[in-house]
């Protein structure tokens, strides 16, 4: 078999779906899978950061540097006949919310918000609403239509089927995580050197899901009880979750040594910013797969962790959880990790090996077996 696959990547523009790009092609070898070419569809700056390879050919559409109509545009009306004027086979789109109606197809999803019960009231009665019940409706579509739908967890496949009903081929299939964060030591020094503080961590985008407010509170909470702690938020956001954010800042951070706003930085350096941190705090309500705490165990932090979505899926009994919109129970598991030398220990160490089957390698070579297999599966009905 000698197979073209065309990837759509039109939509990748946060920074998990570019990383999981970026990851399964400079990972893949292609002969294992029968492969000949493949071919991607991408904005600029995205294909740039993509290794370039002999069986890899990249597509810039003028379309994908415009507005997010022109992209709609582009990918309902032109990409399938794009796709079929370089002979691809099947087609791989990496957004679910596609317009494109090419077959045979695979479809990632990469995105729960639509989803997870509880999350769409954040949102309330608005556009923000609108566009997520909009999305929900394009992805159902473009599941049922799919000849194969990969999810990153087992946790994210059976909430989205129970909006969808039942699909006829899936996998589930999870991201891979960075070298670098495994070779990664944090500090880690418990107690730390005398005046410094302990240093805590939460990598996320601020937004109304992240619940970054509820973290500074507790932080507030801890060191009103005499423990000595800094917290560090890394990440851009939306306007209406940063305004909460900055006002609860303003109301737990007196004297301005409590929390560091660092904004949005470059994947490149957080595997320093990780080595320079004693905890790791993760409390989002709503994940497909969260790659910053796959980071996080990477690197063999101590970890708290919100107890929603796919989280105990991914780090089992690597962490102490809590309930991400509850600041009394952050600072609990936050104050338990660092009381508790014996389960500070075990849980780094039991968070560092989950990591290890977390790799660019075995999802790239997961990915597209499935996607090979999709197809000879829709050449043999054919037949």
């Amino acid at each position: 078999m000698s197979l073209t696959v065309g990837i759509d990547a039109s939509r990748n523009r946060s920074g998990g779906a570019k990383a999981h790009l970026i990851g399964i092609l400079s990972s893949l070898v292609p002969e294992q899978h029968g492969i000949a070419q493949v071919h991607v569809w991408a904005f600029r700056s995205l294909l740039d950061s993509i290794p370039d390879r002999p069986w890899l050919v990249k597509h810039n559409p003028p379309e994908l540097e415009r507005s997010l109509i022109h992209q709609l545009w582009w990918q309902g009306v032109h990409l399938a006949d794009e796709t079929k004027a370089v002979h691809c086979d099947i087609l791989f789109t990496t957004d679910a919310s596609t317009l494109c109606r090419f077959k045979p197809m695979v479809v990632l999803s990469q995105d729960m918000l639509s989803y997870e019960p509880g999350v769409m009231q954040h949102f309330g009665w608005g556009y923000a609403r609108l566009r997520l019940l909009a999305i929900m409706y394009l992805q159902n579509a473009a599941f049922c239509r799919a000849q194969g739908v990969i999810f990153l967890t087992r946790y994210a496949g059976k909430i989205i089927q129970d909006s969808c009903g039942a699909l006829r081929r899936v996998a589930f299939i999870p991201h891979g995580v960075g070298e670098a964060f495994a070779r990664t030591r944090p500090l880690a020094e418990f107690p730390t050197p005398e005046g410094r503080p302990i240093r805590c961590l939460y990598v996320s985008p601020i937004s109304r899901y992240k619940h970054q407010w509820v973290v500074v509170r507790a932080i507030e909470m801890l060191r009103r009880r005499g423990f000595s702690l800094q917290l560090d938020l890394v990440g851009g956001g939306d306007e209406a979750a940063q305004n909460r954010l900055e006002e609860q800042i303003r109301n737990s951070d007196l004297d301005g040594l409590l929390v560091r706003q660092l904004g949005h930085v470059p994947q490149s350096v957080l595997p320093e910013l990780f080595a320079y941190t004693d905890l790791f705090v993760f409390a989002s309500s709503c994940e497909t797969m969260p790659v910053t705490l796959l980071e996080a165990m990477a690197v063999g932090l101590p970890i708290a962790c919100s107890d929603r979505g796919p989280m105990p899926e991914v780090l089992e009994d690597g962490g102490v959880y809590f309930d991400p919109e509850s600041p009394e129970s952050i600072a609990r598991a936050i104050e338990n990790i660092i009381t508790d030398a014996e389960q500070r220990t075990r849980i780094a160490r039991r968070a560092k090996e989950l990591a290890g089957q977390y790799s660019w390698k075995r999802c790239a070579e997961e990915t597209f077996a499935f996607i090979t297999e999709t197809y000879q599966m829709k050449i043999e009905r054919d037949l």
